[in-house]
């Protein structure tokens, strides 16, 4: 069995293994990170030798954590990172290279019809009628987005949303509200078979999903990290958060992973604050004293055109893991406009947590 994890702002850590009687036999760790003294790479190879085959994460970090001598230097690997490469080879798990990946980014639709597409596009996923894909949105009008457990009137002033043009919609992943206007954000859906983050925690599956963001950003100038569990920051604030939803596939068989991003370009902070309800306890939570540092905006940070950095992150993940453009099909979009009509688009959805 072979498994593989970049670890997040690290390196890649491989794993070759077999599976005898129950547990690890054959252990081999390699990969492009550094490590000192030299002998420690056998060190950790003996250390997972014989451990149990159903051992978590965690408890085979440990057992490398053990064996390692006093002073050993870790550069860009972890155990934790070893341990979970470990189980991606035990759940046979696949690697972006391995899939055909599909771009679509089209015209503006309304805040509705968006929420509609992921669920479509995943869904095609998961049942292998579409190959994982990439799509990039863009917004139709004004809108803030809230997450699929938050209560309508506690993240939202109504009339005020009202008053200023903002469509209110839910979304079917958790976490918290957003707030978008068209030219000011970039928002961005994955939709991948759910054997991608097969072996991963649901904390780790986000930073491994994010990560090609990461080099993106980087390559563009901006040293940004991932923040547990669902941001992604600079030095200068939060840029973006990330949300998930997961769907079982056809028949309860091999699912799909929905993992959707919105970042902050230009965001006017004033018509923000008057439409989202910002209470105290999530800016004392976010260790800031203002709601307009919660966000930082990147056409500040790269300085650069809304579609330039577009085009620059799009750019980096075809050059890491190959990128053919696609569209929306006739029968996606037809499926798609159903969904607004029955849930994305009626108060029963949008109020469902009043």
């Amino acid at each position: 069995m072979h498994g593989e994890y970049k670890i997040p702002g690290g390196k890649l850590v491989a794993v070759d293994l077999e599976v005898r009687d129950g547990v690890l036999r054959d252990v081999r760790v390699a990969g492009d990170f550094f490590l000192e003294p030299d002998e420690a790479i056998l060190l950790i190879d003996r250390a997972l030798e014989g451990a149990p085959a159903d051992a978590d994460a965690a408890a085979l970090a440990a057992r490398i954590d053990a064996a390692l001598p006093e002073g050993a230097v870790l550069f860009g690997l972890t155990s934790a990172g070893i341990g979970v490469a470990v189980r991606r080879a035990l759940a046979e798990a696949t690697d972006w290279t391995d899939y055909d990946w599909q771009y679509i980014h089209e015209a503006p639709q309304p805040p509705a019809l968006h929420m509609a597409l992921d669920q479509v596009l995943t869904e095609e996923v998961a049942a292998g009628r579409r190959p994982p894909t990439l799509r990039v949105w863009e917004w139709a009008s004004p809108a803030v987005i809230i997450g699929s457990f938050q209560s309508l009137r506690n993240e939202v002033d109504l009339d005020a949303a009202a008053r200023l043009g903002v469509d209110v919609v839910r979304r079917v992943s958790g976490g918290g509200a957003m707030f978008v206007e068209p030219g000011n954000t970039i928002t961005y859906s994955l939709s991948v078979p759910d054997s991608l983050v097969q072996g991963l925690s649901f904390a780790d599956s986000y930073a491994y999903l994010d990560d090609w963001v990461l080099g993106a950003l980087g390559d563009m100038g901006i040293q940004a990290w991932y923040q547990p569990l669902n941001d992604i920051a600079t030095e200068q604030g939060k840029i973006a958060g990330a949300a998930q939803k997961r769907l079982v596939g056809p028949g309860g068989g091999p699912g799909a992973v929905l993992h959707h991003v919105t970042m902050s370009y230009d965001i006017d902070v004033e018509k923000m604050l008057r439409v989202l309800r910002i209470g105290k306890e999530k800016m004392s939570d976010k260790g800031t004293r203002s709601a307009k540092k919660r966000v930082d905006p990147l056409r500040r940070q790269t300085g650069l055109p809304r579609e330039t950095v577009i085009d620059r992150m799009v750019d980096s993940f075809r050059a890491r893991y190959g990128l053919s453009a696609g569209e929306v099909s006739a029968e996606e979009l037809g499926r798609a406009k159903e969904l607004v009509e029955e849930k994305f688009g009626t108060g029963e959805w949008t109020a469902r947590v009043p």
